[in-house]
């Protein structure tokens, strides 16, 4: 992005505004932060972040370095302009301590030092500032090193000259978040990090983010010359594609709009939008005009030259196989909530629509062969639509017929209220007899599966529907399916997978989980999804028993017990009685739930790519890469 003009890029303290107070962030950091469990401590970091990379879109930033301490401290450090030093005219405190102890403070809001922002609303550092119980920075900027120090949000001194530095700009800013807060812990992941700053290099091309971990010595980079193009192309990496990645690149009304795209053979869409950096997981205007351009110009396409007797083509059909990044640039955008995961602006839509519409649809008409390829494969997707439409009305109208909705071998619960209810998932009859047995019937049903059920990875939605395992799924929990699911229908608000802690349990979970997210990933974003933890092992000396569910708790409790000891290890659920069953695994007062999150749906979309999809070598390549990791794990 071209600097700006001279006038507007003097970032100085007279162009930071002030909308508020930092008062009740301590008291109320989820509204701030989304939570304050990993998700919110992640978010720190990100803050922090953002706005470096607010910096290197207007121009002025190349490099970012972030670092995690050994003690978990985080350090962030750009080549930006630096924040203002400088005493603010109406405020009589320095630009830094402005930013950094005042909400909706920064130089955002008036569109002179920023023209396009992730960090609108101004919160980022005096939040992360806020949730701290230390924070330190440093300015560089007019030749010389400013500092000051925060505790716990409030300043330990004024912002002082601590050194000279020659023509180097910049922010480095170290901060330990507040423990009283993330009362979980501080322990910070890698690979959610990573995930993030591989985005952030992907979205503005030429950027270098440089990642140390001083806990394992790790160090990575993040640089990416060929843009969101090479985005696809590690999406894609274990697809097969019907073409070239398509970029669409352009501006209308301060509104700038770059977009790749690819079709593979894949069936199932990996489409994510992002607005000035930030991942809109929810979606919102920029990504309703990109799908309904997409539809109309492959709908256009397919009536001027497949003629009138072709498939009127839907939404989902022309985003079969789809991979796509759109990235749009904005000066105002309206996001839901501070943490943004959808776009309001009502405008964007329009334009969006516009641009997508005449790029791809002269695209089209340049390449006829890559068009029919695309538009063949929608016109495929839409006779399985079909074909699954009708699978979907017979099992209703079979559903209507009988006594009851719900399908014979499930063992439903009394209680009708679903936030009180827990559907567990269970592998085999023999494993379902015990559960049944062993349950709470006032709250807890139980629902066996016979055998390992579709890979939906490697199917489209017909043959998903024709799949007798999978409808039984669909009917007991009752909120519907892809396009149709309605999570406020949901029976269950607790669905827990209870497979053996063998290689068939951990495939059955497996692909349950590839089920869950590729047609119902609202569940798993609601948090509604959870693993049984069985034991493993079963410990006993004289009276005493024991329950462990690792090789290294046997191990440690074997040793500790000495002499006398029997040890018995389970191979499957149906080996427990069902008093066994319920004390170990059922019983909400003394079982283990382990719940599934999507921390990081691109990563996610990747891995249920290489674990579950077509492409053997990707598989064989990844099994080889973590074998060692692997046989360190207890299962």
């Amino acid at each position: 992005m071209d600097k700006a003009d001279s006038k507007s890029d003097m970032y100085d303290t007279s162009k930071i505004v002030v909308l508020g107070g930092i008062e009740a962030i301590r008291k109320r950091p989820s509204m701030y932060i989304g939570s304050t469990g990993p998700r919110g401590l992640h978010h720190l970091v990100y803050e922090v972040v953002d706005n470096s990379i607010d910096e290197a879109m207007a121009g002025y930033c190349k490099n970012i370095l972030v670092i995690i301490h050994k003690d978990n401290s985080v350090t962030v450090e750009d080549n930006g302009r630096g924040i203002p030093v400088g005493v603010h005219p109406k405020y009589k405190i320095s630009g830094v301590e402005l930013v950094m102890t005042k909400l909706h403070a920064g130089g955002k809001f008036e569109k002179k030092a920023y023209k396009v922002s992730g960090g609108l609303h101004g919160v980022g550092l005096s939040v992360v500032n806020g949730l701290s119980g230390q924070l330190e920075v440093w300015v560089h900027r007019d030749k010389q090193i400013y500092y000051q120090k925060y505790h716990k949000g409030k300043p330990v001194g004024h912002l002082r000259v601590v050194g000279k530095c020659d023509e180097k700009t910049g922010t480095k800013v170290k901060f330990l978040a507040d423990k009283e807060i993330f009362v979980d812990g501080i322990e910070y992941s890698d690979e959610i990090l990573e995930n993030r700053f591989r985005e952030l290099a992907f979205l503005n091309k030429g950027l270098r983010i440089k990642f140390k971990d001083e806990r394992n010595n790790k160090e990575q980079e993040f640089h990416y010359e060929g843009g969101i193009k090479s985005f696809v192309e590690l999406l894609n990496k274990n697809k097969t594609p019907l073409h070239d990645i398509i970029q669409l690149k352009t501006k209308k009304q301060d509104v700038e709009l770059e977009i790749a795209l690819q079709y593979t053979d894949s069936y199932n869409e990996s489409v994510f939008s992002f607005v000035n950096n930030i991942h809109t997981v929810e979606g919102g205007t920029h990504l309703t005009g990109f799908k309904t351009a997409l539809t109309r110009s492959l709908n256009n396409y397919a009536e001027k030259n497949l003629g009138k007797g072709a498939f009127k083509l839907t939404s989902e059909d022309v985003r079969e196989g789809l991979t796509a990044i759109i990235s749009l640039k904005i000066p105002n955008p309206q996001f839901e909530g501070q943490t943004k995961t959808k776009l309001g602006n009502l405008h964007v839509k329009g334009i969006v629509d516009s641009m997508v519409s005449t790029g791809l649809s002269t695209f089209l008409d340049e390449n006829p062969r890559v068009a029919r390829s695309v538009v063949d494969k929608a016109v495929n997707a839409a006779k399985a639509r079909e074909a699954a439409r009708k699978a979907r009305e017979l099992t209703r109208r079979k559903s209507a017929l009988d006594s009851t909705s719900l399908p014979g071998k499930l063992a439903d619960c009394s209680e009708r209220d679903p936030s009180k209810c827990e559907l567990y998932l269970v592998e085999g009859d023999s494993a379902g007899g015990s559960a049944k047995q062993a349950r709470n019937k006032e709250y807890q049903a139980i629902l066996p599966l016979r055998g390992k059920i579709l890979n939906v990875e490697k199917a489209r939605i017909n043959k998903v529907m024709s799949s007798n395992e999978i409808i039984t799924m669909i009917t007991a929990l009752g909120a519907g399916i892809a396009e149709e699911f309605n999570i406020d229908k949901l029976r269950y608000h607790n669905i827990i997978i209870m497979t053996d802690a063998d290689t068939d349990g951990n495939h059955i979970t497996t692909l349950l989980l590839t089920f869950f997210f590729r047609y119902m990933r609202e569940l798993i974003e609601a948090g509604h999804v959870y693993i049984a933890q069985p034991p493993l092992y079963l410990v006993r000396k004289g009276k005493e028993k024991y329950y462990v569910q690792t090789e290294a708790e046997k191990e440690e409790l074997v040793k500790k017990l000495g002499k006398g000891v029997g040890v018995q290890r389970y191979k499957g659920l149906g080996e427990m009685n069902p008093d066994q069953l319920w004390d170990t695994t059922m019983d909400p007062e003394k079982r283990i739930l382990k719940k599934v999150t999507i921390e990081d749906a691109i990563a996610a979309d990747k891995m249920f790519s290489i674990l579950m999809g077509d492409e053997v070598e990707p598989r064989r390549r990844f099994i080889a890469e973590h074998a060692q990791e692997a046989a360190n794990i207890d299962i």
